[in-house]
């Protein structure tokens, strides 16, 4: 099955940056069934690109994910990156900033999280906190003690071109940045919420500023819009994924994580000549490369 990744890719200042995709759109798989089946394909791939990935040594890979409460983040995660060797991913989930985090420029706690090279780093929020919720909560910027001259008109451009200034020094190192925003309707949100508060094992999932956070979707929106718009890259592009199904996200999720790996041409590394004689060495010394049963097989067809 072809799977157009480019499709959910958002352009640069785009003015529609969701994209033509609906929040429930499945294209183009034509059920669960199918997208699950995918998914499990990717899955396999994608361990074989780790093993790659941290053999070649010289990228790590940062996977942000945002999106609103109940998109779908959590179980992303569990469900994709179960396909990963687990010694060589992190999952960072970044809550409430604390004094120490506050204390320092918006950047720096993301920075202390980033991935090494060789390793996958999933960011369950991330920096662009401080361009979303506190956009939506502009009094959480007295809580960073800025300086007055900083908290003009212009301070939402510019934390967008520290982030971009930020990814692109990144990728110039070697850190491949993929950006996924789950894109969830309203009405799939409160399917969710109700969900938590009605079944038990779903009941620790909830919180009551869920329900007043709720009541800010147009203004989540809008400050989604522009963050995405912005900060979409050619080195740290954004992809809209339709998160009302979950199944389909992860799909579409996994198969594009495949493509980005696939796209650096990770090779294993060769072994330099000396280790290489050394090796050969070796293997000759414990009798071949089937040491003793090698040598059985031989005799049998020399015999033969």
């Amino acid at each position: 099955m072809k799977v157009n990744i480019d499709a959910f890719r958002v352009p640069a200042r785009s003015r529609d940056p969701f994209g033509a995709h609906e929040p429930g759109d499945t294209r183009p798989f034509p059920s669960k069934q199918r997208a699950e089946a995918y998914l499990e394909q990717q899955l396999q791939r994608l361990l074989q690109l780790q093993e790659r990935l941290y053999a070649d040594g010289r990228h790590a890979l940062l996977i942000v994910l945002q999106g609103m409460d109940a998109g779908g983040k959590d179980s992303l995660i569990e469900h994709v990156m179960r396909g990963v060797n687990p010694q060589g991913i992190r999952v960072v989930s970044f809550k409430v900033p604390t004094e120490e985090d506050v204390a320092h420029d918006f950047l720096w706690r993301a920075a202390k999280a980033l991935p090494r090279r060789g390793e996958i780093a999933v960011f369950n929020r991330s920096y662009y906190e401080d361009v979303l919720v506190v956009r939506v909560h502009p009094e959480l910027l007295e809580r960073q003690r800025l300086p007055r001259k900083a908290v003009g008109d212009d301070i939402w451009e510019e934390r967008f071109e520290d982030i971009c200034t930020f990814e692109r020094h990144l990728a110039r190192e070697g850190t491949v940045i993929r950006k996924v925003f789950l894109h969830l309707s309203k009405d799939e949100q409160r399917q969710r919420l109700l969900a938590r508060l009605t079944d038990p094992t779903k009941n620790w999932k909830f919180e009551a500023k869920d329900l007043a956070e709720r009541e800010r979707w147009n203004a989540y929106m809008r400050a989604y819009r522009d963050a995405l718009s912005a900060t979409s890259t050619r080195h740290a592009p954004w992809y809209a994924v339709p998160a009302d199904h979950k199944w389909f996200a992860r799909a579409i999720v996994a198969r594009m994580l495949v493509e980005t790996l696939e796209s650096l041409k990770l090779r294993f590394p060769e072994l330099p000549p000396r280790d290489r004689a050394a090796m050969e060495r070796t293997v000759e010394a414990l009798g071949g490369p089937h040491g003793a049963h090698g040598d059985r097989r031989r005799n049998r067809t020399l015999r033969g």
